[in-house]
């Protein structure tokens, strides 16, 4: 298999399309498929739609599988349309159904309706089945391609049946022990089998302690699940524990992937609109609402200082330093918010604890506000000869830092407990509540010390 680097790539590629401008089937077979599927996919990519076409022709449906699975779900949407539905039909009976699964999921009911019809039975079943499930959950992205045994076969029989079916299973690491009605019993694996005499039956190998999730577990569950333990796959059951799929490790990286792409969205208010590809109206229109909504928030602001009218009347030069305590404050309740957040999605709150996670940031800022006070009181001091106002601003920071690392910590931890996701607490939201209480406190500061020395 040939994997292409920079200095190769270019001449490897010009080399494959000019076999297929010439429709010079035996050349450009020879070529394209010695790539890695990776680069088969980005040469496919750089081909023209008529060009494309010849692909089709050249490559059997089986091997265009492998392509196809290595584009985007738009890329996908795009390709499908080019395919005759036999050709595709075969082409999907070639993927995993979880795949395919996943691309009908993004697709009206008609065309995916017509696929399933000319797909094989068993495979459109498998299909259909996952499809029925919960979007987000393990249901709905393990696999239906995974090999199960009985207690009673034997290492020689187990090893002879992965010969016939283990090409076409997804995974074959682990082996998942079923009883007579489907009920999932134990597991082994590929090292058990091989370190173990072909007669010794499995019951003897396996290990009965499996660590399973429900059908309808979340995702993100399942992701932190296959983490902690460091799996490969985990076996999905039902309520009566049949075992019915098999979520792999590279199912995991895609659900990391969306998590960790759904989470940037809450946290930056731009939900549903990171996506590229959407155009400026598309990604205009779902900005907006948390855009203006937050723009409501901000007139706090302004009644906060309104409200302090005199106070900024009498030392002008207060104002001067609104935008770097209120900036600073939001920065740092950004960053508790994000260590909460990481710390929710990955389990180490419950073990650390509610507590000690906000004794920990409110320090954590209130050591940070402390060397900004410090610095900032010593810069005005300097610069404008007025200690007593850098006495104003650095006290300021100082409880503004604390009191923003609390905010950041806390509103994620109570979005949680309302069984909401935590990451919805997005940074301008608490950049926002952080300038409001900032300035209370700024303002408050102020005109306690001025009353105090008038």
């Amino acid at each position: 298999m040939v994997k292409l680097n920079e200095e190769t790539r270019e001449n490897y590629m010009e080399n494959i399309i000019k076999a297929a401008v010439k429709e010079d089937i035996e050349e450009f077979r020879l070529l394209f498929l010695e790539l890695h599927p990776a680069d088969q996919t980005d040469v496919f990519l750089s081909l023209e739609k008529p060009e494309r076409k010849r692909v089709y022709e050249f490559l059997s449906p089986e091997e265009f599988a492998e392509i196809f699975e290595g584009l985007e779900i738009d890329e996908q949407k795009e390709i499908a349309l080019e395919l005759n539905e036999r050709y595709a039909a075969e082409m999907f009976n070639s993927m995993y159904a979880d795949d395919v699964a996943d691309f009908f999921g993004e697709l009206d009911h008609e065309y995916a309706r017509d696929i399933l019809l000319a797909m094989d039975h068993e495979d459109a079943d498998d299909v259909r089945e996952l499809l029925t499930y919960e979007e987000g959950t393990a249901g709905s992205i393990m696999t239906k391609e995974f090999i199960s045994v009985k207690a009673a076969d034997t290492v020689g029989d187990v090893i002879e049946l992965l010969r016939q079916e283990g090409p076409d299973a997804e995974t074959i690491y682990y082996l998942y022990v079923v009883d007579e009605i489907g009920k999932l019993a134990g597991v082994t694996s590929i090292r058990d089998l091989i370190t173990s005499y072909s007669d010794e039956t499995i019951e003897n190998i396996m290990s009965t302690r499996v660590v399973s999730v429900h059908v309808k577990t979340d995702q993100e569950e399942v992701a932190q699940l296959i983490q902690k333990y460091d799996f490969l796959a985990a076996p999905v059951v039902t309520d009566h524990h049949m075992l019915v799929g098999i979520v792999t490790v590279d199912d995991v990286i895609d659900v990391l992937e969306e998590e960790a792409t759904e989470d940037l969205g809450e946290i930056t208010a731009s939900r549903g609109a990171t996506d590229v590809t959407l155009t400026s109206f598309q990604a205009a229109k779902r900005r907006t609402p948390w855009i203006v909504l937050l723009m409501f928030f901000g007139l706090g602001t302004a009644e906060v200082i309104s409200t302090f009218e005199e106070t900024l009347e009498s030392v002008v030069l207060l104002a001067a330093f609104i935008p770097m305590v209120m900036g600073s404050a939001g920065n740092t309740g950004t960053q508790s918010l994000a260590v909460a957040v990481r710390a929710l999605a990955t389990g180490t709150l419950e073990k650390r604890g509610f507590w000690k996670t906000i004794i920990r940031e409110f320090s954590t800022g209130l050591f940070i506000g402390v060397v900004c006070g410090v610095v900032i009181t010593f810069l005005l001091g300097l610069f404008y000869g007025d200690f007593f106002l850098g006495a104003i601003v650095g006290a300021s920071i100082m409880i503004s830092l604390g009191a923003s690392s609390v905010i950041g910590t806390t509103i994620p931890m109570i979005i949680n407990k309302l069984k909401m996701d935590p990451a919805i607490a997005s940074g301008p939201f608490i950049t926002t509540l952080s300038d409001i209480i900032s300035l209370m406190i700024y303002f408050t500061i102020a005109t306690s010390l001025l009353q105090s020395v008038s």
